[in-house]
């Protein structure tokens, strides 16, 4: 699977959320609302997710294996940092 875009919109909605990203895979699938986090010492992804009835969160859409998570993460934290000013799209 090969990331083929990624689009950045920066956000200062709070302090620790940077970005909110959408990544096509193979030019043919998207996943949206991936948000890019400042967690003080690094930058890391919360994938899409929605609240469960219990108050807790459940990932809608995530990586199965730590090698796409590890290649997503380092992607988009590149893409992130090199993002124009204004809407930040790259």
């Amino acid at each position: 699977m090969k990331i083929t875009e990624i689009k950045i919109r920066k956000t200062e909605v709070s302090p620790k959320l940077r970005a909110v990203v959408s990544v096509t895979f193979d030019d043919e699938f998207v996943v949206h609302d991936i948000k890019v986090i400042d967690g003080g010492d690094r930058l890391f992804l919360a994938m899409p997710s929605r609240r469960l009835p219990d108050g807790t969160f459940c990932d809608i859409a995530h990586p199965v294996s730590a090698a796409l998570r590890k290649t997503l993460e380092q992607r988009v934290t590149e893409a992130f940092l090199n993002a124009k000013g204004g809407d930040g799209e790259d």
